[in-house]
């Protein structure tokens, strides 16, 4: 199939262009969140930058939505709307925001798009009402098992951490900060020094090592060097960087939020609201290189079973095989009704920021 896709996701995109499709990816000289294109990634050749000005309409199989406001562009550029005239489907990567659980999709009370939500707790609080939804869990490319554990520390990967606030936890980092050393990955990440003040809170600014925005090559090599992997984010849908860590061979710790119960199952780690626990066991890791490395190996196992990219793929050729026929016959999420809504609630979202922004 010829799909056409934005480039809004970049983790996410990592695993879907190494399919057997080809990708029809928009591009603009400036680049910008509608023509970021391939966006400079290693990608394989199936990943085609396309003008959406010149593209033939006919050319294109189905698309797969990820923002409200691009059904309006793909009706207008290429004269077939999405659901109507080309088969489509509506990728929702983030966690509601606003009254959850009362949330309104853009999405809900139509069906011609399907919701694929990339997890369970976002497709249980979406309220997509009649619209008929399915889950894919995410893939991850294997970056190979690089674990090394040689610096007590404890990796953290977060963009954004001081405009997010308390979405990615930022505030309970001071505590961790007080077990040992965090190392820090991520844009905008070198706002945290200043924003967490240490030293207001007794600790060397030795205990805050930021690393920045690296490529993810450089990324998993030097996180595979720190103990362990910290999560600390209170909401959002399951981090793509979680799920790299356990793929590299890390033992993990993290909030019981969303997800990530499901992706971290018992000896691959620690899910627990309960911060005095986790700083207990973040230190019992640091202390024992060998005992993390065993917790390691376990997470690692975990990750290549469920977030694999045979089976993420094996999904998407499911669903995007079913456009047009199928999914007009799927059944609504349980427990939904259609009715109506007003047109406020409707209203298009920009993306949200959990969304992971995509270095250019």
């Amino acid at each position: 199939m010829r799909i056409l896709v934005w480039h809004v996701h970049g983790g996410w995109m990592e695993a879907f262009v190494r399919g057997q499709h080809e990708y029809l990816l928009p591009a603009e000289p400036d680049g910008g969140p509608w023509g970021l294109g391939r966006g400079g990634r290693d990608w394989p050749g199936n990943a085609v930058e396309v003008d959406l000005a010149t593209l033939d309409p006919d050319s294109v199989d189905a698309v797969v939505l990820q923002r409200p406001e691009e059904i309006a562009v793909v009706a207008r550029t290429l004269g077939r709307r999405p659901g109507t005239d080309l088969p489509a489907v509506y990728l929702e990567h983030n966690t509601p925001k606003g009254d959850v659980p009362f949330t309104l999709h853009p999405m809900a009370d139509q069906n011609t798009i399907p919701v694929v939500h990339v997890t369970h707790f976002n497709q249980l609080f979406w309220d997509t009402g009649s619209a008929s939804t399915v889950v894919i869990e995410h893939g991850i490319p294997d970056p190979g098992h690089l674990y090394a554990g040689d610096r007590e520390e404890m990796g953290v990967v977060v963009n954004e951490p001081v405009r997010r606030g308390r979405v990615t936890g930022t505030d309970l980092l001071p505590g961790f900060a007080g077990v040992g050393p965090l190392r820090v990955f991520g844009m905008g990440t070198e706002h945290l020094p200043e924003a967490l003040n240490l030293k207001g809170f007794g600790l060397s600014d030795e205990r805050l090592r930021i690393a920045g925005d690296v490529p993810a090559p450089e990324l998993h090599i030097e996180l595979a060097r720190c103990r362990l992997y910290l999560h600390p984010l209170r909401w959002t849908s399951l981090g793509l960087a979680l799920l790299e860590a356990m793929h590299l061979g890390m033992p993990v710790l993290a909030l019981g939020t969303t997800e990530a119960y499901r992706a971290i199952p018992r000896g691959a780690g620690l899910v627990s609201n309960d911060l005095e626990e986790l700083q207990s066991f973040a230190r019992r890791l640091l202390d024992d290189p060998d005992d993390a490395y065993a917790i390691g190996l376990l997470a690692r196992e975990a990750a290549l079973e469920r977030y694999g990219l045979a089976k993420f793929h094996r999904a998407w050729d499911e669903v995007l095989g079913d456009l047009g026929t199928v999914h007009l016959e799927r059944q609504p999420f349980p427990g939904t009704e259609r009715r109506a809504s007003t047109g406020a609630e409707r209203q298009p979202e920009p993306l949200s920021h959990d969304a992971e922004r995509t270095r250019p």
